[in-house]
C-alpha cells in the first residue's frame, strides 16, 4: 500500500464514519465538537472523511464527549498503526514490544534520535513528494517513538551510524546543529548507548547496507531491514544470527560510546 492509500482508507476511514455517526447521533456540529476537543472545524472534518489521522489523546477526548462508551476507544491501537508508512507498521509493533533494540544506520539519522526539524526535512526531501498533511502526521508518529526512551523498565538501545551521516548538513547547519545536540542528550541515558563508525575505517563488518536486531519480552530474536519503500522481517535463526555478527563485529570496529560522543561534539565546534 503506498502512503496515498494509507490516509483516506482502511482503519481511518472506518474510524472517520464512527465518529461523523457518533457526533450526528450526540446532535453536536463539526464547530461544536473540535471546541470542545481543542481542534478547528476543518480538522475536524478531516477526520471524519479519514483524510487525517487522529491522535490518541483525540480519540480519548471525543470518546467522553460523544459519550460513545468506549466504542472510539477500539481504534487507538489500529490508528497508531496508521501513522506510519505501511512497510513499517510490523516493526513498530515489535519496537514497543522491544527490550532490546539495536540498529545500524547508513544514510540518515535514525528514527528514534531525529528532532522534529531533522524528521520534517527527511519527509519533505522525499521523492515522489507527499502533502504537507501527510508530513505532519509522519513526523508526529515518529517523535511518538521516542518514548521509548522512558519506558519502564528501559530497553537495552543501541546505534551505530555512519560518520558521513553526521556530516551531511540535511536540513541545513541550524537544523543539524539542533540535530547534534539531541544525539548527545540521548546518549547520555544509561541505557543507550550510541557509535560512530569513521569513515576511514579499513575494516567494516555490514557492508551490506542498515538493518535492525529486536529482542522481545517473549525472548524472540527478530532482524528487520528495508529498502525504498520495502521491509523485511527475519525470523529464521540463520539470517537473525548472521546480522547479530554482524552487529558485534561492527560494535567492535566503530569508535566506542565515548569515543563517539566526543566526536559529535567536535563536529558541533565546527558548526
Amino acid at each position: 500500500m503506498s502512503d496515498d492509500q494509507a490516509v483516506g482508507t482502511g482503519v481511518p476511514h472506518i474510524f472517520g464514519r464512527q465518529l461523523k455517526r457518533l457526533r450526528t447521533w450526540a446532535g453536536m456540529g463539526r464547530a461544536e465538537l473540535g471546541a470542545r476537543t481543542g481542534y478547528s472545524e476543518s480538522t475536524i472534518a478531516s477526520f471524519e472523511q479519514g483524510r487525517r489521522i487522529p491522535s490518541r489523546q483525540f480519540i480519548g477526548q471525543a470518546d467522553e464527549v460523544l459519550d460513545a462508551h468506549g466504542v472510539l476507544l477500539e481504534f487507538v491501537e489500529e490508528t497508531e498503526r496508521a501513522q506510519y508508512p505501511p512497510f513499517f507498521r510490523d516493526a513498530a509493533k515489535l519496537e514497543k514490544e522491544a527490550v532490546e533494540w539495536h540498529v545500524y544506520d547508513t544514510l540518515v539519522v535514525n528514527g528514534l534520535l531525529q528532532t522534529g526539524d531533522y524528521a520534517r526535512a527527511v519527509f519533505t526531501m522525499r521523492r515522489p513528494l507527499v502533502d504537507e498533511e501527510t508530513v505532519d502526521q509522519r513526523v508526529t508518529a515518529r517523535l511518538a517513538r521516542q518514548s521509548i526512551f522512558s519506558r519502564k523498565p528501559a530497553p537495552v538501545i543501541s546505534f551505530v551510524m555512519e560518520e558521513s551521516i553526521l556530516r551531511r548538513r540535511l536540513g541545513g547547519t541550524t537544523v543539524m546543529r539542533g540535530q547534534l545536540e539531541q544525539i548527545l542528550l540521548v546518549g547520555q541515558q544509561p541505557n543507550v548507548e550510541i557509535q560512530v563508525m569513521p569513515n576511514d575505517r579499513e575494516e567494516h563488518a555490514a557492508l551490506a547496507g542498515p538493518f535492525t536486531l529486536i529482542e522481545t519480552t517473549e525472548g524472540r530474536r527478530i532482524a528487520y531491514a528495508e529498502v525504498h519503500t520495502y521491509s523485511r522481517l527475519f525470523t529464521d535463526r540463520r539470517t537473525v544470527r548472521e546480522l547479530e555478527e554482524q552487529c558485534s563485529l561492527l560494535r567492535a570496529q566503530a569508535l566506542t560510546p565515548r569515543e563517539s560522543l566526543t566526536f559529535v561534539e567536535k563536529l558541533l565546534g565546527e558548526r
